[in-house]
């Protein structure tokens, strides 16, 4: 083949040497519009595993760059004028030009054409002149080619929102530090790492908002760099820093990063009387975040997989197809990650109240990549010295095993068992079903255990099996086994009021979630007169005598758990049923002062809590949950900005925790799912708002849960699933962390002869396990992402 690279960063090099080394029968040129030794970047930074891919790929090259790397292993805190340093992370540092002239050297060593001092106008036209059977589009984050052919690639770019200059210093770093600074206007922070024998990259980053308040839009580049000089002085040790993008003026040395998503990388035009394929690669196609160090590790796998593809021998259309199917795929989970990290740094003020700590494990977990049980992998003394302090100084406990107290009730531990439809109860009473499944649970380890949503009348229950709370019958039964939970176990029982509104009288799970009944259905009520979807019924628009109503049932039901013995109630306020609809602008459309601004929507849900408030002992917890996002199309409904402002509301009223779900408003919610995807809506709530969180949704295993409470991003984890599959889960995880963890758990004394069994099965299959597969340092987990 004839292939053309435009762009000579790192993936367009390296896919040339690859392909080239492959088959020496290629001619393949990089055009390149900078001479061979500009840079304008200083350092970059790759893990120890993108190192062992780039041995697997191309040993010789991979020598090269191992040898001219500086290593590190640590992490160093800077915040408040006290540190934190933990070991362990793997990193390596090379200068972005050193690393380039490798890449050049190899190319030229193989025979690849490099052609420099090019700058691309017409991709077609140089395509033609080299006769080209394929085009590499690796012209970088502002790539000409991606926005000439937009309307194929569709790319979305979205600019972030902090400012942030690249800069170096002769200050030489012993480890990747982060420096946090507050002015008199907000945040600053400094990454920094040594990348050479005297030489470290240094970027200073700040909220756009913070950077136009000191000034620094208007400053020119010596100006600004001797703010950044005086502001991070005690780390530069008397070094000067230096900016290598001396071509730019005033504050264009200061960016916004921009993320690139592409939904498709790969066009074909017509060029020389054939279809030539045009494929993007490295920044043109996707950027990661600096702050997970993933930008050249994602250019140079783009280059590896692409080379990989071509040696099956498939039909250039297959190779191409399976290496976009692939890599997108790969790139999001990064790109996702990166998101996380990304939004940590634009809200550090969101942090600053913690101590160092607990901000710095908040940091090291940001992109929730890295989790709790991989810090151990990595630095298992300085991870036993955080759960230690995070116990109160006592023994290292894992933290979901931690109490939590909540005014005047305090859990054993921080796990809750999620309010889950089981569809069995009839005519609105819990049956033996209910005894079992939630005394099970109890049994399990559990702190807390939550009895499905509950309604306060027949027709605010989802499906004619769900569970009422009315009348004496349901009262009955409900405090029996609340009786049982008290008296047979260490769990709490909490209940979970709502009122189905336009997603009742539907089936029960298994015959159709949120599917009508087909015969037998009842009226429904709404905010307004909207569907949950075009094959339920149309709710009708609740009037003033509906409110009154309906929150008087509320209060009736609210009495009665009071006398059944209940230790928690929350109001359901999510998920599409009657007080989600208020709430959501997608559901909500009246014109009275119950709709509108989102203060109007909140009006009624809001009078609803604070019924609730007044009948409800005063020191038990009274939580609502809400769904933080609608996950619905820009300006249709709620967001997560929207959800700080309904969660300060109820602390307002009185809230004590706010139990953090999102979507399922209506049958348009689109939620981007993955793990704990709900819990960065906790912890912006948690931390914005001041107020206790439950986080809930894709938290399955026990490392989940550690990092969330760990990390300060919710104080409880509400399990669904596993608990469904375990009741027992709690004990079972806390058995296979360690019998330190199992220490802390609270197995009923009838089973005690099997805890202890199964500590005796679980030693022995760690035992076995680490003989069979003895440590190696391949094995060390990827160091920022």
């Amino acid at each position: 083949m004839n292939i053309l690279c435009i762009g000579g960063g790192p993936a367009g090099l390296y896919f040339a040497l690859l392909m080239k080394q492959q088959n020496p029968a290629h001619r393949i040129t990089v055009v390149e519009r900078n001479r061979p030794f500009d840079t304008f970047g200083w350092g970059v930074v790759l893990s120890d595993q993108t190192l062992a891919n780039l041995q697997a790929a191309d040993a010789p090259t991979a020598a090269l760059i191992g040898d001219a790397f500086n290593h590190w292993d640590d992490i160093e805190v800077f915040f408040k004028g006290r540190s934190v340093r933990s070991t362990g992370h793997g990193f390596c540092g090379i200068g972005r030009k050193r690393l380039l002239n490798i890449l050049q050297d190899r190319c030229l060593e193989l025979g690849v054409e490099l052609v420099f001092e090019t700058d691309v106008a017409d991709d077609q036209a140089l395509a033609a002149q080299y006769h080209a059977d394929l085009v590499i589009a690796s012209d970088g984050l502002n790539s000409r080619i991606r926005t000439r052919y937009a309307s194929v690639y569709q790319p979305d770019i979205d600019l972030r929102q902090c400012r942030f200059v690249w800069l170096g210093t002769k200050k030489k770093f012993d480890a990747f530090t982060f420096a946090f600074e507050q002015t008199e206007h907000g945040w600053f922070q400094a990454h920094a790492y040594q990348f050479d024998a005297d030489t470290s990259t240094f970027i200073v980053e700040t909220p756009e908002a913070v950077w136009k308040a000191h000034g620094l839009d208007a400053m020119e580049q010596p100006e600004a760099i001797a703010f950044c000089e005086k502001l991070f002085a005690k780390y530069l040790d008397g070094n000067a820093l230096i900016s290598n993008a001396t071509h730019l003026r005033g504050s264009a040395n200061w960016i916004r990063f921009p993320r690139v998503i592409c939904n498709t990388w790969v066009h074909r035009e017509a060029i020389g009387g054939k279809q030539v394929p045009i494929v993007l690669m490295g920044d043109a196609a996707h950027t990661a975040h600096f702050s997970i160090g993933s930008g050249t590790k994602l250019a140079l796998e783009d280059a590896i997989d692409l080379a990989n593809e071509f040696a099956t021998g498939l039909p250039i259309d297959e190779v191409l197809q399976h290496y976009e199917a692939r890599r997108s795929v790969e790139v999001l989970k990064i790109q996702n990650a990166a998101r996380n990290s990304t939004e940590w740094f634009e809200n550090v003020a969101r942090y600053t109240g913690m101590p160092i700590e607990q901000f710095t494990y908040s940091l090291l977990t940001r992109s929730q990549r890295i989790s709790h049980e991989n810090l151990r992998l990595r630095d298992a003394a300085w991870l036993e010295g955080y759960e230690a302090w995070l116990a109160g100084g006592k023994a290292a406990i894992p933290p979901m095993l931690t109490p939590f107290t909540l005014k005047g009730l305090t859990l054993k531990n921080r796990i809750v068992v999620s309010p889950m439809a089981t569809y069995s109860a009839v005519e609105g009473v819990p049956q033996d079903f209910h005894l079992v499944h939630l005394g099970a649970r109890a049994l399990g380890g559990a702190a807390l255990v939550m009895v499905e949503m509950t309604s306060p009348t027949p027709e605010g229950r989802i499906t004619p099996a769900c569970p009422g709370l009315w009348n004496d019958a349901q009262q009955a039964a409900f405090a029996r086994i609340v009786n049982f939970v008290h008296g047979s176990s260490t769990a709490k029982i909490g209940l979970q009021l709502g009122h189905s509104g336009p997603k009742g009288s539907t089936r029960v799970g298994w015959e159709g979630t949120d599917e009508p009944l087909q015969a037998g259905n009842w009226p429904l009520l709404a905010a307004s007169p909207i569907a949950y979807g075009v094959q339920n019924q149309t709710p009708a628009a609740m009037t003033r005598a509906d409110m009154d109503r309906v929150t008087a049932a509320f209060v009736d039901s609210a009495r009665r758990a009071v006398a059944c013995g209940f230790d928690w109630l929350e109001l359901h306020c999510a998920h599409g049923y009657l007080l989600a609809s208020f709430l959501s602008p997608a559901t909500n459309q009246r014109t009275d002062a119950y709709g509108g601004s989102l203060e109007n929507r909140c009006r009624y849900p809001l009078e609803v809590f604070t019924a609730l408030r007044a009948v409800w002992p005063a020191d038990k917890p009274l939580s609502v949950r809400i769904s933080a996002h609608d996950w619905l199309q820009e300006g249709q409904g709620n967001t997560a900005d929207d959800a700080i402002a309904i969660a300060r509301l109820f602390k307002a009223a009185g809230a004590d925790l706010i139990d953090v779900s999102s979507g399922q408003t209506t049958r348009n919610s689109r939620p981007v799912y993955g793990r704990m995807y709900q819990t960065p809506f906790a912890d912006r709530i948690r931390n914005e708002v001041g107020i206790a969180t439950m986080a809930v949704g894709a938290i399955t295993e026990a490392d989940h849960a550690n990092s969330i409470i760990a990390a300060g991003r919710a104080d409880l984890c509400a399990i669904a699933r596993p608990h469904l599959a375990d009741p027992a889960w709690t004990l079972h995880a806390a058995a296979q962390l360690s019998p330190v963890a199992a220490a802390h758990t609270d197995w009923p004394v009838q089973y005690h002869s099997g805890r202890d069994q199964m500590l005796r099965e679980i030693a022995k299959q760690k035992q076995m396990a680490a003989l069979a597969a003895p440590a190696q340092e391949s094995s060390k987990p990827a160091a920022i992402e």
